[in-house]
């Protein structure tokens, strides 16, 4: 069955809307969250970028403690041991038909994707013009030099706290933790899209509980775009959009996408 005839009435009648909308496009942005990927079998985290589920750490410190910048500064060996469950949780899974279609899109579309899931999916798509905000948790650096690696899976790295091949100083994966900032190239890059004024705005899959997630739906509209939600549930920005599709990211791109022909 098609994700076009899976879709109720009411649904399909917001996904026609969305394709018109899309049609009349030059300049896209999409912002994803936790739901998308979640088609791809990963947990809906919380918190950093998606880092962890709706649940307390252990060891009698929270989860927003444990992975939290101050904490891996001051014992990186906590911090590490919740980063290790986490991409336990997440390895073996692949991108999904909602990431494909965003990828197919880059030759439609002038399609930047700013997502806050440091899974890297959308790279591995095919989206060529990806601002990962908060990081990703494949790519690996050093605390102290210049080193850079890239990585499949943690099994490989030395059990507690990885060191540096170059230096010896404590490795960490290229994630914003807790009370971190977010990264300047990510910024600089998101001004520039904001800057373009995108004739669509997407949300999938975000509760877009973060200010600077929820603002280019806000603001959209001032300069003369239109904005689409995709998400089962509402979300901070469900007032502020101009067409809602309450159905899972996946299947509500992919039905757009065949809307789109």
């Amino acid at each position: 069955m098609s994700a076009m005839k899976s879709l109720p009435d009411d649904i399909q009648a917001s996904v026609d809307a969305a394709a018109t909308a899309l049609r009349q496009a030059r300049r896209v942005l999409a912002i994803t969250g936790a739901g998308l990927s979640a088609d791809s079998g990963l947990p809906t985290y919380r918190g950093v970028g998606g880092l962890y589920e709706d649940s307390d750490a252990e060891d009698g410190v929270s989860i927003e403690v444990a992975l939290s910048g101050d904490r891996f500064r001051t014992d990186p060996t906590v911090t590490w041991k919740h980063l290790r469950q986490i991409e336990s949780a997440c390895r073996g899974a692949a991108p999904n038909a909602g990431h494909r279609v965003l990828a197919g899109w880059c030759e439609r579309f002038d399609i930047t994707v700013l997502t806050q899931n440091i899974d890297g999916f959308h790279g591995s798509a095919g989206s060529n013009a990806v601002i990962e905000m908060h990081g990703n948790y494949r790519r690996l650096l050093c605390t102290t030099c210049e080193w850079r690696s890239t990585v499949a899976d943690y099994a490989a790295l030395d059990h507690g706290v990885p060191r540096c091949p170059a230096c010896e100083a404590v490795v960490r994966p290229d994630v914003v933790l807790f009370g971190e900032m977010l990264p300047d190239a990510a910024l600089d890059q998101y001004d520039r899209v904001m800057a373009s004024t995108p004739d669509v705005v997407l949300s999938v899959g975000t509760t877009s509980v973060f200010p600077y997630i929820a603002a280019p739906v806000q603001w959209c509209r001032q300069w003369g775009g239109r904005s689409v939600e995709i998400n089962p549930g509402r979300t901070e920005v469900s007032r502020w959009v101009d067409i809602r599709i309450a159905a899972p990211a996946a299947m509500a791109l992919s039905a757009i996408d065949q809307r789109l022909g």
